[in-house]
């Protein structure tokens, strides 16, 4: 019996598939829905997990659990008062230095490391070869927030810190510019008016152009790191004042590195500061207490910037998802109209085969065979749409990242999901037109012209 049912269900579908091969060009367009339903169903998800994929990758850069501070540059020691109209002069504020690196440790028990930053533009010179390149001021705590590994030689020793010594540790690709095939630990390297003796070497870190843009961060591998101790003592430290002369205003010893235009200065001794909370639950309230504390330290200055970067990342991380669930929702309408489609056409073929179904049976086929033959036609139909639609998918998630530098990552779930569906469409839709196929009466089907 199940022998006599296998070998129905064979003859069902060589005469499905028959019958879509004598009509080429109806199968192809009755199946165009659904290709294009499962392409834009795979790309849509593709889209979406390259855009998941890439901002985990943009919090792993920036840190999780960490609050950025930047120092905001004024300009002239005056404001026009709302009220008055007067030009009023801006109270003095001592910028982020080290002093409140301190204090933020000391005030937030939550914390659980700190990373203060100097950044100085300037220039390497190595065997005849010059470039400029940024020098980074930096503590131990950096490299664990930061997510930097050292590949070869070794961090900074407590030692060295302690004596401001000359050492530095280079990215991968100050290693490549300087020591191509060369081991560079214990070579020298003149940065700036200094010479800095070579520690260690970071691993390459991977970063997009894109996430340099959006994230406001630097190349790490084009970067030279040195005890912030260095750089307060051997470069600059623009926490040391003296008086200018008129017009009255605070200058930096300094002043000739400081870049002035529209009377704009720095007089903050560090450029960046990152501080990692041990929870994300206590972001929002740390930012608020760090804001507070600043504020105060400041002489009620606000000359500071705080954010978050993890929640500005998941937050964009929601829009795309958003944007992502609306077009894969597009997508799924274009698989219901090849279904509706499908489901058009076989009623059509169901009108035009009436003969053809009438002498099937009249010779002995059965209303079971009737409806495989066009559940079969419904389902070759959905299936070779489907392959074609992953094929053509999986072609415009590479083009959409080669062509528009959007990263895609094509997942074998997209595949499965997109190509059952598409199965599922055409079982669904091409149900009814089989039973109507099989309700036919055979003698009045035999007399339809």
């Amino acid at each position: 019996m199940k022998k006599l049912w296998s070998e129905r269900n064979l003859t069902n579908l060589r005469i499905a598939f028959d019958a879509l091969r004598a009509n080429q060009v109806r199968s192809i367009l009755t199946a165009l829905g659904i290709i294009f339903g499962v392409a834009a169903v795979i790309t849509m998800l593709a889209i979406g997990k390259g855009a998941k994929e890439e901002i985990l990758s943009q919090i792993e850069l920036v840190g999780v659990n960490n609050i950025e501070i930047r120092p905001v540059i004024e300009q002239e020691e005056g404001e026009v008062g709302e009220e008055t109209g007067i030009i009023e002069k801006k109270k003095f504020s001592k910028g982020l230095d080290l002093q409140d690196v301190e204090s933020i440790s000391l005030v937030l028990p939550q914390v659980s490391r700190i990373s203060p930053e100097i950044i100085i533009e300037t220039f390497v010179i190595n065997q005849g070869k010059q470039r400029s390149a940024k020098l980074i001021g930096v503590s131990p705590a950096f490299f664990e927030i930061s997510n930097i590994h050292i590949r070869e030689g070794q961090h900074f020793s407590s030692l060295q810190i302690e004596n401001a010594e000359a050492v530095c540790i280079i990215g991968s690709g100050v290693q490549k510019k300087f020591f191509t095939g060369t081991n560079p630990i214990g070579k020298e390297l003149k940065v700036g008016n200094q010479w800095l003796t070579v520690i260690g070497v970071t691993e390459e870190k991977s970063i997009s152009q894109k996430a340099l843009d959006n994230l406001g961060i630097r190349d790490y591998n084009m970067d030279i790191y040195t005890p912030i101790e260095t750089v307060l003592i051997r470069y600059k430290n623009r926490a040391l004042l003296i008086a200018g002369e008129p017009p009255a205003r605070w200058r930096r010893s300094d002043d000739e590195d400081e870049k002035q235009e529209a009377g704009a200065f720095n007089y903050h001794q560090i450029d960046r500061m990152v501080v990692q909370m041990s929870k994300s639950e206590y972001l929002n309230a740390g930012a608020e207490v760090i804001s507070r504390l600043l504020k105060r330290k400041h002489n009620n200055v606000v000359d500071f910037e705080i954010t978050i970067p993890q929640q500005l990342l998941e937050q964009q991380q929601k829009t795309k998802d958003i944007f992502n669930l609306v077009l894969s929702a597009i997508a799924g309408i274009s698989l219901l109209v090849g279904g509706i489609g499908i489901m058009n056409i076989m009623l059509a073929s169901v009108l035009e085969r009436t003969r053809e179904i009438g002498t099937r049976m009249a010779i002995g086929a059965k209303k079971s065979d009737i409806i495989s033959q066009f559940l079969f036609e419904a389902l070759l139909i959905s299936l070779s749409g489907g392959i074609i639609g992953i094929i053509l998918g999986m072609l415009a998630s590479y083009l959409i990242s080669e062509l528009a530098s959007i990263k895609t990552l094509v997942s074998p779930w997209a595949i499965f999901i997109s190509f059952g569906v598409a199965s599922a469409t055409g079982l669904i839709f091409g149900l009814s037109p089989a039973r109507r196929a099989a309700q036919q009466n055979p003698v009045e089907s035999l007399r339809y012209e």
